[in-house]
């Protein structure tokens, strides 16, 4: 069964059809989902997904480009979402520069405080890190999050980077990008990072993989990611599932 790391299945682009998708995920091969929060909102939805489907899990966090909504009152809310049963890591956090607000000062302050939350509450962490390799590395190191572990979700910088998070004990998160044709630094990526260090995962609704590029994203395509990266590496499709699927449960602590 595929382990799905990283979803948005509380995005407005499932409203029509949610429960229906979610309901014929494991008869489709997927095992296990995680939904990742990017707002209070959002990992407040994540939660009562991860409720509602037994092979659901969530994620408690603020993504970047809302870190601008957190302050002391509303961080305590965080706190007790992180404490459910079912949230499984902090995330998705970290800095994203490709947008101009909030300004990096903001992002920065906030990335710290999460990472100290996924501290105190021993979950690994979802780093979302956009135009911002140095500085999300530099933060990183600086927390000593590798001893907590988590993903560097969707990866998007060098195959040098992305050994040299492998090296602070992070893991690679892999998607629909590395079937685009103009994916090539991703593809290096995959052929530089030993297996036992990738996650699968869709960021759907975003970023289909061919042939499904340009439609919304699903869980469902994961198989044409586990695809790609076997004929990368040279090994079956089966065994990418295999070890990626080992890896998100030792990741999540399931």
């Amino acid at each position: 069964m595929i382990f799905e790391t990283h979803a948005h299945y509380d995005n407005e682009a499932f409203d029509a059809d949610r429960d229906a998708l979610l309901a014929s995920l494991p008869a489709n091969g997927i095992g296990s989902v995680v939904n990742a929060g990017a707002s209070l909102d959002s990992t407040a939805a994540s939660i009562r997904l991860a409720e509602t489907y037994p092979f659901v899990y969530a994620s408690a966090g603020v993504h970047p480009s809302e870190s601008a909504e957190l302050n002391e009152e509303n961080f305590a809310q965080l706190r007790e979402q992180c404490r459910h049963r079912k949230v499984v890591a902090v995330g998705e956090i970290g800095l994203d520069y490709y947008w101009d607000e909030p300004e990096p000062e903001t992002q920065k302050i906030w990335f710290a405080r999460q990472l100290e939350l996924a501290r105190e509450m021993q979950k690994p962490v979802i780093i979302h890190s956009r135009d911002a390799a140095k500085d999300t590395y530099d933060i990183l190191a600086a927390h000593g999050a590798g001893e907590i572990g988590g993903v560097i979700h969707c990866f998007s910088y060098s195959p040098e980077m992305a050994l040299e998070y492998v090296k602070l004990g992070f893991y690679i998160g892999v998607g629909g990008v590395v079937t685009f044709k103009n994916g090539k630094k991703l593809k290096d990526v995959v052929k530089a990072v030993p297996l036992e260090r990738i996650l699968l995962e869709t960021d759907s609704p975003y970023l289909s993989p061919e042939p499904n590029r340009g439609k919304r994203n699903s869980s469902l395509n994961l198989p044409y990611i586990a695809q790609k990266i076997a004929q990368i590496k040279g090994v079956s499709p089966e065994e990418v599932v295999a070890v990626t699927h080992r890896n998100a449960r030792q990741m999540y602590r399931l």
